[in-house]
């Protein structure tokens, strides 16, 4: 990115030696901050504060996870792979998370194997693991922590709420649902889960996955026995494709979804060989998408979960900045949260008329960054990253003095 130097405008010195004190304050001055600010047409850099060195991004991890997604992916995402011989449909998944998914219900693939007499099913094309290094063990049993898997059903949960009677989806945990104040929601190395029937929310719990559970969940909705095989047949597979990838992408932006980040990594890697990784997905992005990052990152899952997450300011705004020059704004902005509008910036960031932000929230412990593009009221459209670690102030502190900086680069430039 090209530096201002000494021709910067009275506008551009003004918002620098404003963003130089705001940051010299208390608050931003005992944790550690990085912020850069790109004018995206120019390509000027309008300000730079720690922008080359790495932070913990939290879900600001799901950006790249977003490009990745963007440039591997078809336009409809390729949900089962199978040869077809005779009566037989021989299955194995791409790692397509909206099959049955609460709020996708995909039924693609289920469709096409109800076709057949016979399914045989192969999960050995997954080698990975359920859970990415450095995501806390205790998660287990929240709705933001579902294992990865080859091929996810219902979103990897049991969804369960207090109607009338209980109802559980899928049905085939109704039994193993225990009506019941407990301190854990699910055991950790079975599927019985815990609910308290007072409580008036849905609640999302997921489940331990194992080859006998997919195929006897699968049995469950087609109605009819799946055999489980070593190994697919010497024979040319089809691909059948699914949903819009944008639809699922926009979820995982504007919900923060981990489970759909991690499964969308592994559908990238599902374009690159017929075995399933996520690490080779990351690694192509890096080394052959990105080659030209000046600090390349540690980039560890798909999500942002894992603490061992290392992303500069400076990359970040790299890889918006891409996607702002490839991919037409209006769908580009719809991919994102819009302040004082939607997903996890909906009470937040609010424009006077309308959203003057499209961007990435990243929350940990102690922990908040936000990424994407601020529109000006003169009508530029500026590319940032804005890195918080370590704080241990309130997050809505540190969120508050984020706003009040965005609104007067809004307002002054």
């Amino acid at each position: 990115m090209a530096t201002l130097g000494g021709c910067a405008t009275a506008k551009q010195k003004k918002v620098q030696k404003h963003l130089r004190d705001q940051l010299a304050q208390n608050l931003f001055n005992n944790h550690f901050t990085g912020f850069l600010v790109i004018d995206q047409n120019t390509k000027d850099t309008l300000f730079s504060h720690n922008g080359h060195r790495y932070f913990t991004p939290a879900s600001n991890t799901k950006i790249f996870t977003l490009f990745a997604s963007l440039k591997m992916l078809p336009d409809e995402v390729p949900t089962l792979q199978y040869v077809a011989q005779n009566d037989t449909i021989f299955v194995e998944g791409t790692g397509d998370p909206s099959l049955l998914h609460p709020y996708f219900g995909d039924s693609t693939s289920i469709n096409l194997m109800k076709q057949y007499s016979h399914v045989a099913l192969h999960l050995n094309n997954f080698v990975d693991t359920r859970f990415a290094p450095g995501w806390a063990w205790e998660d287990y049993q929240w709705y933001f922590s579902p294992e990865k898997s080859v091929l996810p059903l219902y979103g990897n949960v049991v969804t369960v709420f207090q109607g009338d009677s209980l109802n559980v989806s899928p049905p085939f945990f109704a039994d193993n649902v225990v009506p019941l104040d407990y301190p854990v929601q699910r055991e950790e190395y079975k599927n019985t889960f815990y609910f308290n029937t007072t409580r008036k929310d849905t609640v999302a719990i997921p489940f331990l996955i194992d080859s006998t559970l997919v195929r006897s969940l699968l049995e469950n909705v087609l109605q009819k026995k799946v055999s489980l095989i070593n190994e697919m047949p010497q024979a040319e597979k089809k691909v059948v494709y699914g949903i819009s990838r944008d639809s699922i992408c926009r979820m995982m932006m504007l919900e923060s979804d981990n489970f759909l980040a991690e499964q969308l990594l592994v559908m990238a890697s599902s374009t690159l060989s017929d075995t399933l990784n996520t690490n080779r997905a990351k690694q192509f992005v890096v080394d052959t998408l990105l080659a030209d990052l000046r600090q390349p990152p540690r980039w560890v899952d798909g999500s942002g979960l894992s603490r061992y997450n290392l992303f500069t300011p400076e990359s970040m705004v790299h890889v918006l900045h891409r996607m702002y020059n490839e991919i037409p704004q209006a769908r580009l902005f719809e991919l994102f949260p819009a302040g004082g509008v939607s997903g996890t910036l909906e009470d937040w960031y609010a424009g006077t008329t309308e959203p003057y932000i499209y961007a990435k929230t990243g929350s940990l412990g102690n922990n908040h960054n936000l990424s994407g593009y601020l529109i000006t009221k003169s009508g530029k459209t500026l590319t940032f990253s804005f890195m918080n670690n370590h704080f241990r102030v309130a997050s809505s502190e540190v969120k508050k003095r984020m706003q009040e900086t965005f609104e007067f680069i809004r307002d002054t430039y």
